[in-house]
């Protein structure tokens, strides 16, 4: 299906949009970007815009100034109104499939959102963070700049995170604490009880050994993520 555009909305110089996106009144979208299928962008978002540090390159993106390594979004996600997306410095900001960004989230430079993050209203996520699939991240948190968050995590609203969140953990307060683990979004990846039970030591850090028998795609994933963990 053809992208329905609203005649207000800018779209710059370089930038790449796929097919069925909706993108609404006031939206100024600046290259270099690719953008996939089937999004729902609203209106007053602003994607592609300079990275917000003191030696950022302030272009006129809307007038055809095109610079660096722009923004990469994938298909299906839900970007509402007055969201922020920044273009990244050293490599593309990235927005996987799947995503839901609510009103007033800002996205900076450098980051990276894998498939099926949820950035609840006013979440503020600075530079060359790694928000892996799966997370939720609750109403107004701010993220410090070159954090990971884990898949699955659950971060409660108005927490500061500054370090590290952990796979499947729930963390919240300021600054943000794990309280616990998310049972739910492991029951939704396919856990039992007793697979959620024997998980709960890797998943806290009392053990390094991921349990077998686990859903192969959870398992990939946790098995991803513990590298990373370890520099593998």
């Amino acid at each position: 299906m053809a992208n329905r555009i609203h005649p207000t909305a800018i779209i710059g110089a370089e930038v790449e949009l796929g097919d069925d996106n909706v993108i609404g009144p006031y939206t100024v979208i600046v290259g270099p970007a690719r953008i996939g299928d089937g999004n729902f962008i609203g209106p007053h978002v602003s994607i592609g815009g300079p990275a917000e540090y003191l030696g950022a390159d302030h272009l006129a993106g809307w007038d055809g100034e095109v610079s660096g390594p722009g923004v990469v979004i994938g298909d299906r996600n839900r970007i509402r109104e007055f969201v922020t997306v920044n273009q990244g410095v050293t490599e593309a900001t990235a927005i996987g499939d799947d995503c839901y960004l609510m009103g007033r989230a800002h996205v900076a430079h450098d980051v990276r959102l894998d498939d099926g993050v949820i950035v609840t209203s006013a979440v503020q996520i600075a530079g060359h963070c790694h928000v892996w699939s799966g997370a939720n991240l609750g109403l107004g948190t701010v993220v410090h700049q070159r954090t990971a968050i884990g898949p699955g995590a659950m971060v409660g609203m108005g927490s500061a995170v500054r370090k590290e969140v952990g796979a499947f953990t729930i963390t919240v307060g300021n600054p943000a604490r794990t309280t616990g683990i998310n049972t739910i979004g492991l029951q939704r990846r396919g856990c039992d009880e007793e697979s959620i039970a024997a998980l709960t030591g890797f998943l806290t850090g009392k053990t390094t050994d991921l349990p077998a028998d686990l859903p192969a795609e959870l398992s990939a994933l946790l098995k991803a993520w513990s590298d990373r963990e370890s520099g593998h």
